[in-house]
């Protein structure tokens, strides 16, 4: 992915059987269980995009979060910081997937930096 690209989208549901139903009513979208992450749900909008879902403060934020891939997950959240932002989750590891965090920016809109392995 390149860098400054919104790669992913997670979606908080109160009811996550009837968020899943209604997404894939909707617009089609087919979930899996994230393996390693039980109460997390995977589904793809196109070839390499796609997003989550999950119980709401629990397997994702309180609010919609959009992932935006960065070369460099510490760097990017020190300018965050620097640039008026705030950190929300600190950078975390998926084991063979990537780095993440989320941070509010400077307007409180928050959304996930993404760094995939090098």
């Amino acid at each position: 992915m390149a860098t400054g690209e919104i790669t992913h989208i997670e979606f908080p549901a109160d009811d996550v059987d009837r968020a899943k139903r209604f997404y894939e009513a909707v617009v089609g979208w087919q979930f899996s269980e994230m393996e390693g992450f039980p109460g997390y749900w995977l589904f793809r909008t196109g070839e390499g995009s796609g997003g989550g879902l999950g119980k709401r403060g629990e397997s994702v934020g309180s609010v919609i979060r959009d992932y935006i891939t960065v070369a460099k997950l510490e760097d990017a959240v020190a300018a965050a910081e620097k640039f008026g932002g705030k950190v929300v989750t600190p950078p975390r590891d998926i084991p063979g997937q990537g780095r993440y965090a989320a941070v509010l920016d400077s307007e409180g809109n928050e959304i996930g930096l993404w760094e995939t392995p090098s």
